[in-house]
């Protein structure tokens, strides 16, 4: 194991510094290392592996496709799309889908598209893009931008401009931030590298109604939030408020990259042919499995059990904070929890998670003082509980 992490780090490029950790396989919430230890997943590769891992749905999806078809290229129409596409917009709100391989590439199509619509039908002037601090919308320059984490921005600019920031979840602010030239209001409903910080219900509501009173674009990015994430099919439907385009990524492919972003026919119709593409986006693998995934994961007796087993792991969080001092506070929507730190665990967030490690449980961070939690949505209670008795046991010196 010790040359394959040795090797990484002589032939990889140094963005990434993994765990010495070296998966060889895993089966639905069970991961096994090169040594032959065992981890309980509560950490879903962040947010992706929502059916667990290896799962035999998926698995037949993705061989019965690769027997028949791979890749066609976008000048032909291919089936698993087209099937996908018409289960996501009879499911949600969305009358179009657009596909991609990624969540950055689909918050990057979900801006594009914005803006287009905005210069469509207004001009050039409408172009400005209100995001909010500590977002995150992914890694190309476009969305690193709007993300509101400079961090990510250093060292990489001049980056795109007319995009403004404003405080998350603060109604006042929002409203100060109106204007004609504003095109688009990207938010996320569950801000999950931004410390796991759910947004208010009126803090959205107050969102679309900025949005169409200056006939601007509501975007969500629901790349972490969505496809069962939340006990319901997309936070949105949590919510209640509904947007003019939505992002999705990660469990949307459940390990096999593939984003979307999800939209209505009159907006849709400003992207004609040759003014926005992807080689790859919507093949017939990914949609394969993503059609897979979706039909299971948007079943009601599916999203019910998210739900049940959120009360369920959110109740043995409080728990485990009063048993151990550790938390100040268990938020999130779902089966997605943040778990920030506090007293002699503050600002220890990346040191648990290799303890936890080492009790033989994979876990997340959301920044250094928020550790955080995305487990497969179909993992069973009893497997859940077992990986919070590793994590206590993490939390206990």
């Amino acid at each position: 194991m010790q040359d394959i992490r040795q090797e990484f780090d002589q032939y990889m490029v140094p963005n990434y510094a993994p765990f010495s950790v070296v998966p060889s396989h895993a089966e639905g919430a069970w991961v096994h290392d090169m040594d032959g230890r065992s981890y309980i997943d509560l950490a879903g590769g962040i947010a992706v592996s929502a059916l667990g891992h290896c799962h035999p749905g998926l698995v037949k999806a993705l061989t019965e496709q690769a027997n028949r078809l791979w890749h066609v290229s976008n000048l032909m129409t291919n089936e698993p799309a087209v099937e996908l596409a018409k289960l996501l917009c009879q499911q949600t709100f969305a009358e179009r889908v657009f596909f991609s391989n990624s969540g950055a590439e689909a918050n990057e199509a979900a801006l594009k598209l914005a803006r287009r619509y905005a210069w469509h039908h207004k001009g050039e002037g409408k172009h400005r893009i209100l995001a909010f601090d500590n977002a995150f919308h992914g890694r190309t320059l476009f969305t690193v931008s709007a993300g509101g984490q400079p961090k990510y921005q250093e060292g990489f600019g001049p980056c795109p401009e007319g995009i403004e920031h404003q405080p998350y979840n603060d109604i006042e602010a929002l409203k100060r931030a109106g204007g004609d030239d504003l095109c688009a209001i990207i938010v996320e409903p569950v801000q999950g590298e931004g410390g796991m910080t759910p947004a208010t219900p009126e803090f959205l509501q107050a969102c679309r109604a900025l949005a169409d009173q200056h006939q601007a674009l509501l975007i969500f990015d629901e790349v972490q939030s969505g496809v069962g994430r939340s006990g319901q099919l997309y936070a949105y439907q949590h919510y209640g408020v509904t947007p003019d385009i939505l992002s999705s990524a990660k469990a949307l492919g459940c390990g096999f990259p593939m984003g979307a972003i999800l939209t209505r026919s009159e907006i849709a119709e400003v992207l004609t042919p040759g003014t926005h593409g992807t080689t790859s986006g919507g093949n017939p693998l990914a949609c394969a499995v993503g059609l897979a995934a979706v039909s299971e994961i948007s079943q009601p007796a599916f999203l019910a059990g998210v739900r049940d087993k959120t009360a369920a792991m959110q109740q043995e969080l409080e728990a485990i904070g009063q048993r151990t001092g550790a938390f100040a506070d268990v938020r999130g929507l779902g089966l997605w929890f943040g778990c920030e730190l506090q007293g002699d665990y503050q600002d220890r967030a990346v040191e648990i998670v290799h303890n936890c490690l080492a009790q033989g449980v994979m876990t997340l961070v959301a920044g250094p003082n928020v550790l955080r939690l995305a487990p497969a949505l179909n993992t069973d209670q009893d497997t859940l509980m077992q990986g919070l008795a590793r994590l206590e046991a993490a939390l206990t010196p």
